[in-house]
């Protein structure tokens, strides 16, 4: 398997968790605002394989927790399992970060107890969905699958948005709300600006809306919190 970064430590990526953060390539959504286009259009290059990962947490034991995986997509890879079972057997927790749009593989690794923390995007509203994730002739049914298999509790989890002015509104986070209720967690993350966004003329949501939409998520969410935000 090819690894196309790494983030030696993280305090933030793995809640609860001094972790190392592993970026693989490959999307199947193209969201404007993604900050990782070199990995969503492949052109970055990757830096290592499993076995060099592996070798690198084995000189890591006893000062990190966990691996969190991230993207790109990581659940377009079909050999994900072997690799988290590996990872786990040298005793580090597993965090995936996933889009939603591979129910399946994302039940096989529950069932199996491969996972000890999913964080799935909610990119917005089904109304806005496709327009968010640039797809816009995206199917929502797998995405809905994941967040209602996520919400049968099988591991810790959080739902996650990140809010951009010009893609989110009221509208939005009335019909987040209701699609989402009863889930664990969930966080509205402001956007950032980076030179690394595929498209420009993003901004990040004025504070005080960010805090109204929270607000209206506390409706649905039995914990709602702000990222990004003093």
């Amino acid at each position: 398997m090819k690894i196309h970064g790494l983030q030696k430590m993280t305090l933030l990526d793995f809640p609860g968790k001094v972790a190392c953060t592993v970026f693989l390539g490959g999307c199947d959504m193209r969201c404007p605002f993604c900050h990782n286009a070199e990995l969503v259009d492949g052109t970055a290059e990757a830096v290592m394989d499993e076995q060099g990962l592996k070798k690198f947490l084995s000189t890591r034991s006893g000062l990190l927790d966990g691996v969190a995986f991230t993207g790109g997509e990581p659940l377009l890879r079909a050999d994900l399992a072997p690799l988290f079972r590996s990872i786990r057997e040298m005793g580090f927790a597993v965090k995936l970060d996933t889009n939603g749009t591979h129910p399946d593989r994302l039940r096989a690794l529950l069932e199996e107890g491969l996972v000890d923390y999913v964080a799935m995007d909610i990119k917005n509203s089904p109304e806005r969905y496709g327009e968010t994730a640039g797809v816009p002739e995206m199917d929502l049914g797998p995405v809905k699958e994941s967040v209602e298999l996520l919400k049968e509790g099988r591991t810790d989890y959080e739902f996650r948005t990140t809010v951009v002015a010009e893609l989110h509104d009221d509208d939005s986070f009335r019909e987040i709300g209701p699609w989402i209720r009863g889930a664990r967690r969930y966080f509205l993350q402001k956007f950032t600006d980076r030179e690394t966004v595929p498209f420009g003329g993003f901004h990040a949501p004025a504070e005080e809306d960010l805090r109204r939409w929270a607000e209206m998520m506390r409706a649905f969410v039995q914990e709602v919190s702000l990222r990004g935000v003093d």
